[in-house]
């Protein structure tokens, strides 16, 4: 195998117009079940430690290097010109917590921000007062290729400081403990941490960890300051759950959720008695899932018992059993409760209608509530640092499109909103350049599917525009809107960006996930081929000016999508795809299949073989013209491997009849997300905006 090691120091001289495409050797793998067979060529890229894997993926690298080195004018003018629209040393919003305002900033020319609070002094204010900086990130990621922070928790008292860092990008977290008060970290560390909570006594941590092996969440444990040995709470044996920990905003109990994809188990403890016995709130049932706040003498509880949107029962904290709730809100079919904020004296609901978010206000004391109201035909909702129980004023962000991200304080009681700090976009951005649009196709069975939409003023509605089209259609997570400074270097060359919303998501409900997955799994993606018809019969593009992307399970649905309509796109941009789905689904060992047959099904029962091995990208590979493709992918990915799209590269090579690119690049020293630095990640979309941008003959 030194051929490959040979290829990756030889590519880069190689001119493009003489250069080849890697080859992978064939290493026939032969894969039986229900009565089908399989053979794998390539199985053995699985085998990371080896020199040969490792030598291809950095021969595949080399030759998207060459392949791509006309564009690299384009590429760095597009990485300054992104670059140039980011305030540097910008800060985040500060959020008021047990006698502190904390915040994050950057500072110029670095990549990773500084994590800050500042005290409230006795008059009340705290912009003068000295700065602590509880972690400065940049320091941490000194020399590692890769930095990121997770949980970030602060002691009742403001004294202890427990957080978690990822340095490989693998999403393995390391939990330390930092005195505030000396700025010295303690000896205590414990690996594979996912989620942490302190006691009201400020000396005592709850922290959950997941298996070696799987990466399931499925252990709790409680940490004593200065113990050397943690006691394990609680041990989920069902491989289908996952566990974490938190505080309630009202400092009342620590809660416990146990959740799979499909079912909900809580149990909780008080705060201020972290050695008592935790206590099952409502016991697990299939299809049956749940969450919970706490106010005063109640638990309020998100529960889709009585329909797929969810209700509010509340709950007497007493006697906390089924046959004690009282309904506060019943379940709608055309409104989905995603989700509650409780306060002392509020409630607020974040609701979805008709694909939008909307929040509905609740004065606990009156029992009187109103809905907000936003105006653009697609937006966004977010919630920011709500960190303080006794509070009537609610903090949330909201962005479109064609509107930056904008944080805004909302005084629940007088209904009075303050802007406090809208993203900075340097350079000329006018928001009024741009038109935002949300229009609807027809799929298949007749079910609309809504696509959002934004491009800059004059561009022309003839079909000749380049037009961008993303989307994801998995979980029941939402497509939402979003606006990025670095699009702009796309609509200010002409194209329309797009996002389809499609099923599988959670864009219009909990039946709209219902509807794309499992058996109905097909209808993500001919709702995208849909979407994308729809948007070429509208004049909105061509097939040949059509670029599609996606990542994760969105990958899952490039793949799809290009083998049933391979036509209809000009260039497929996927990122960390999801697309050997068969033979990662029948192996356990993986992280994170066993809990994910409640999404895609389990392969070892012959039907659900059945409707995965109908849309597995890989196994459905098969010679014929396909587009422009840039596949990307990350060494320590442990959601989707990087063998999947590795795999899927080397398959494609030896089946495509036709000439078109076809790069897989694969970043060596990051996970699922890519890059963590902010400059690192703007030369790797500048990289994939470069390639797209060539491909269609756009070089300005």
């Amino acid at each position: 195998m030194k051929l490959f090691a040979m290829a990756a120091a030889t590519l880069l001289s190689l001119s493009a117009s003489a250069l080849e495409a890697p080859v992978a050797p064939i290493q026939p793998k032969t894969l039986r079940l229900h009565g089908d067979t399989r053979v794998d060529n390539y199985f053995w890229l699985r085998e990371k430690d080896k020199p040969e894997t490792l030598a291809y993926l950095q021969a595949e690298n080399a030759y998207a290097e060459a392949l791509t080195r006309t564009s690299k004018p384009l590429e760095e003018r597009l990485f300054q010109e992104m670059k140039a629209r980011i305030k540097e040393d910008d800060s985040s919003v500060p959020y008021r917590l047990d006698g502190f305002y904390y915040y994050s900033r950057f500072e110029a020319g670095k990549q990773y921000p500084l994590l800050c609070r500042k005290p409230i002094q006795a008059d009340g204010s705290w912009q003068n007062a000295p700065e602590q900086i509880l972690l400065d990130v940049n320091a941490l990621a000194q020399g590692k290729s890769f930095m990121e922070v997770g949980e970030f928790e602060v002691s009742p008292d403001g004294q202890w400081l427990a957080f978690t860092t990822d340095s490989t990008g693998f999403r393995q977290y390391r939990l330390q403990i930092k005195d505030l008060q000396s700025g010295k970290l303690l000896p205590f560390k414990r690996e594979r941490v996912t989620s942490v909570a302190w006691a009201l006594d400020n000396r005592t941590l709850f922290y959950s960890t997941e298996d070696k092996q799987t990466k399931r969440s499925n252990q709790l444990w409680r940490h004593q300051l200065g113990d050397k040995q943690d006691q394990l709470v609680h041990e989920e044996k069902d491989e289908r759950f996952g566990l974490d920990v938190y505080l309630t905003r009202s400092n009342g109990y620590l809660i416990e959720q146990v959740s799979s994809h499909t079912s909900s188990e809580i149990r909780y403890l008080k705060a201020d008695a972290p050695k008592g016995r935790w206590r099952v709130l409502a016991k697990r049932r299939a299809n049956i899932e749940y969450n919970v706040d706490h106010r005063d003498d109640a638990f309020y509880i998100r529960i889709n018992d009585t329909g797929r949107n969810f209700r509010l029962v509340k709950a007497p904290v007493s006697q906390p059993g089924r046959e004690h709730w009282q309904e506060v809100l019943a379940e709608r079919a055309d409104v989905m409760l995603e989700g509650i904020d409780l306060f002392k004296h509020f409630l607020v609901r974040h609701e979805r209608q008709n694909g939008l978010n909307q929040l509905v206000i609740t004065d606990l004391r009156s029992d009187s509530s109103h809905a907000m109201a936003f105006d653009e035909p697609a937006y966004s909702l977010g919630v920011e640092a709500n960190a303080e129980w006794d509070s009537q004023v609610y903090r949330y962000s909201y962005e479109s499109m064609s509107t930056p991200s904008t944080v805004y304080d909302y005084d629940m009681a007088s209904r009075q909103q303050t802007l406090l700090k809208r993203r900075p976009v340097l350079g000329d951005f006018d928001p009024a350049n741009y038109v935002s649009e949300r229009i609807w196709a027809t799929a298949p069975d007749g079910v609309q599917v809504p696509i959002s939409l934004v491009y800059r003023k004059g561009t022309p509605r003839d079909g000749s525009a380049p037009l961008w089209l993303d989307a994801y259609g998995a979980y029941g997570i939402p497509s939402d809107v979003y606006f990025s400074s670095a699009r702009l270097s796309l609509l200010d060359r002409g194209i329309i960006v797009a996002e389809a919303h499609i099923r599988g998501g959670g864009d219009l409900g909990k039946a709209w996930h219902d509807a794309g997955k499992m058996a109905q799994k097909m209808n993500t993606f001919t709702d995208f081929i849909a979407c994308a018809e729809h948007l070429i019969a509208t004049q909105y593009t061509r097939a040949d000016r059509l670029v599609i992307e996606g990542g994760s399970a969105g990958g899952l649905l490039m793949g799809a999508v290009s083998n049933l309509r391979p036509d209809l796109f000009k260039v497929v941009v996927s990122h960390v795809p999801f697309v050997d789905v068969l033979s990662t689904m029948l192996d356990a060992s993986l992280p994170l299949t066993v809990g994910e047959y409640e999404e895609w099904g389990n392969p070892n029962k012959r039907s659900e073989y059945g409707w995965m091995r109908a849309y597995s990208p890989y196994d459905n590979l098969r010679a014929q013209a396909y587009p422009t493709m840039l596949v990307k992918t990350s060494l320590h990915d442990s959601q989707v491997m990087y063998w999947e799209p590795a795999k899927y590269v080397a398959k494609l090579r030896t089946l495509k009849t036709d000439s078109n690119p076809l790069l897989l690049v694969t970043n060596m020293g990051a996970g699922h997300g890519g890059a963590s630095g902010r400059f690192d990640r703007l030369q790797e979309v500048a990289f994939d905006f470069a390639f797209v941008l060539n491909q269609l003959g756009i070089t300005r």
